[in-house]
């Protein structure tokens, strides 16, 4: 594992070029073109052949000398739709921005893949890497799942590295059990009939009709689930009207869903549907309700957990490797994959404001900058790990 981590220090330069390009040239959703050209041209010349995989996603797969099973490492590559305000010189000035930590993830995974081609005849099976699209859109994972990334070659188990800004720089948390919340994305459609401004009784208010909707969920959450069970209702779009004399036609009303047990997901949707018709009919509207995207709740394998923390706590000491019991209201749509395989997903502190003043801001902030002094640990974690467990999971020939 020494020799791995010393080999991942020497790569941090590379690793810092590559994560600057890829922040400068943020991309969104599932049409990643720079990016998906950036990462294949990056994995020819270390030896693989690259493999498209549905729309902007890419695998490749290193085979070892020793018959063995197959370890899936995923990396998320998209940016988020917002344009970003820190002071870096490598900013991205596209109206994209990486305020998650995928161009991180996608440098990291490179790394790895760096360090698991030199080692390919210690391997004990194969390792199957994905660079994967649109994570923030819950589509990606479920996209390269349709379209057969768990197959040729089969994939026994599956794992994913996260950075997490606040928390202090290396640090390594591995979460037990239910880690991070299922999330539906939805949107409520409301339909009135514009009038002036002067005369509301001539026409149907669809904003009025919107504030009653959301004013009605918010008791949802608290008045119709158990405290023990986790869940929160957030509207982070309300839209209707452009003047401020005419009642518009439409007003639209888009939110999120979280958490830990899909019924109750499931059942809140529900409930959203009901009280959103009920609240237009009231008043002499209507609403559609769609649901737009969904991830379900992430649960890490315990096993591979424990696993990872003991080979971890060797490699940087137990103070640097922490178990966390519980996990938070965060979603990430590599749970798909823990419905299907054994999964590991692990985060990684990228700084905090005591160490850096310009550390520690939330994710998905406009001025978020994370610790790229980390890279080559993320790298080493990844490839430490995969070579691991498959040592561990060992067949005969």
């Amino acid at each position: 594992m020494n020799e791995i981590y010393h080999d991942a220090a020497l790569l941090q330069p590379e690793l810092v070029a590559i994560r600057r390009t890829l922040h400068r040239n943020a991309e969104v959703g599932t049409r990643l073109p720079y990016t998906k050209a950036f990462v294949k041209k990056r994995l020819i010349s270390y030896g693989y052949e690259p493999h498209d995989i549905a729309n902007s996603s890419i695998t490749a797969t290193i085979s070892g000398a020793l018959p063995g099973k197959t370890m899936l490492l995923r990396a998320d590559m998209d940016g988020l739709a917002m344009a970003e305000e820190t002071a870096l010189d490598f900013r991205s000035v596209n109206g994209a921005m990486h305020g998650c930590g995928h161009d991180m993830h996608t440098a990291m995974l490179l790394g790895a893949a760096k360090l698991l081609k030199e080692r390919q005849d210690q391997l004990h099976g194969r390792v199957k890497l994905l660079f994967q699209e649109d994570e923030e859109g819950f589509t990606g994972a479920k996209a390269v799942i349709r379209d057969g990334v768990l197959e040729n070659p089969k994939v026994d188990a599956a794992m994913a590295l996260h950075v997490s800004s606040g928390t202090p720089s290396g640090m390594v948390l591995c979460g037990l059990g239910h880690f991070m919340a299922g999330c539906t994305l939805f949107r409520i459609e409301v339909s009135g009939m514009g009038c002036h401004g002067a005369m509301p009784e001539s026409g149907i208010d669809p904003i009025n009709i919107a504030a009653h909707i959301y004013l009605s969920l918010q008791e949802t959450a608290a008045r119709e689930v158990a405290a023990q069970d986790p869940c929160v209702i957030t509207i982070g779009k309300f839209a209707g009207g452009q003047t401020p004399n005419i009642i518009p036609e439409k007003a639209i009303l888009e939110g999120t869903i979280r958490y830990k047990r899909k019924e109750t997901g499931d059942r809140i949707m529900e409930r959203i549907r009901e009280i959103s018709n009920l609240c237009a009919q009231s008043f002499r509207g209507s609403a559609v309700v769609t649901e737009t995207a969904s991830a379900p709740p992430l649960i890490n394998n315990d096993e591979m957990i424990y696993a990872f923390r003991d080979d971890l706590q060797q490699l940087l000491g137990p103070e640097r490797v922490l178990i966390l019991p519980q996990g938070g209201m965060g979603s990430e749509d590599f749970a798909s994959f823990c419905y299907q395989v054994p999964v590991a997903y692990l985060l990684l502190g990228a700084g905090t404001a005591q160490e850096n003043e310009a550390y520690g801001k939330p994710m998905h902030n406009q001025s978020v900058v994370l610790n790229e002094d980390i890279l080559y640990l993320g790298s080493s974690i990844l490839a430490i790990c995969a070579l691991r467990w498959l040592n561990r999971h060992q067949i005969d020939a």
